[in-house]
């Protein structure tokens, strides 16, 4: 189980968006309000004000949020996709000022079938 656990490890994506999007106009601020609206109805979650993120499955899965993402970009700004293992992510070190957080992401479980 403990090679299956580590194989998944490598299989399990997390797809990261990371954004700066221009909000000086009322019409640029709705496009910010739209695509920030659309990750989240994606299943993205906010890990900091401009980065979103989304736990997937597979790499094929990821892809197609992937493509949603794509699909939703706004007419300006800077929109850059990372995806990175579940094995990568896991090992990110995160800090609140100094102190070193010892629970950095909450641990999604996977659901097998048999």
């Amino acid at each position: 189980m403990a090679t299956q656990d580590r194989l998944n490890a490598y299989r399990i994506m997390w797809v990261l968006v990371l954004f700066d999007l221009p909000t000086e106009t009322k019409k640029e601020r709705k496009r910010y309000a739209e695509f920030r609206k659309k990750l989240i109805q994606d299943g993205f979650t906010m890990f900091q004000f401009s980065i979103y993120l989304r736990h997937c499955p597979s790499k094929e899965n990821a892809e197609v949020h992937i493509q949603r993402t794509k699909n939703n970009l706004p007419e300006s700004g800077h929109v850059g996709i990372l995806c990175i293992t579940d094995k990568q992510f896991g090992d990110i070190e995160i800090f609140y000022g100094k102190k070193q957080n010892t629970n950095p992401h909450q641990v999604v479980q996977q659901l097998q079938m048999f």
